[in-house]
């Protein structure tokens, strides 16, 4: 994995929309744990509508993270379809333990707005390109 700071000049590098915030907050506020991060900015900034947004990859082996339920049930979350883990994700343990909650695609829009536990299956078009090679394809150029 590359250096923090270089992947966070990466981040911001490609995020081109401007509700989108990429910050380094987790090491001032000095948390380990996704849960822990997100019960500190909402603690931070309470006026704030938080949506976790997360690849289909992570929806496959969320369940392994420390206290991965209370991030379902503390923010709406939007999954991403991932090349070889939509199956994967949807058989899992969390998208069965918070299938009742989950939205159509056509509300995605919306989840801003629900209260959690919420979450959406956002079937986008796959890009077969790994992490490494689209990060070594922005490197050249």
């Amino acid at each position: 994995m590359a250096p923090f700071e270089k992947r966070l000049k990466g981040a911001r590098q490609m995020i081109r929309n401007r509700r989108i915030k990429v910050s380094a907050i987790e090491a001032r506020f000095g948390t380990r744990y996704t849960a822990d991060t997100l019960r500190a900015l909402q603690r931070r900034f309470p006026k704030v509508r938080f949506v976790w947004l997360m690849g289909a990859d992570n929806l496959a082996q969320i369940r392994h993270w420390q206290r991965w339920q209370e991030i379902f049930r503390r923010v709406p979350i939007a999954v991403f379809a991932r090349p070889d883990y939509c199956l994967r994700g949807l058989a899992e343990l969390a998208a069965k333990r918070f299938g009742r909650w989950r939205r159509k695609p056509a509300k995605g829009a919306l989840l801003a707005e629900s209260p959690p536990p919420a979450w959406v299956f956002l079937p986008i078009r796959l890009d077969a390109n790994s992490a490494t090679k689209i990060r070594a394809h922005r490197g050249r150029g």
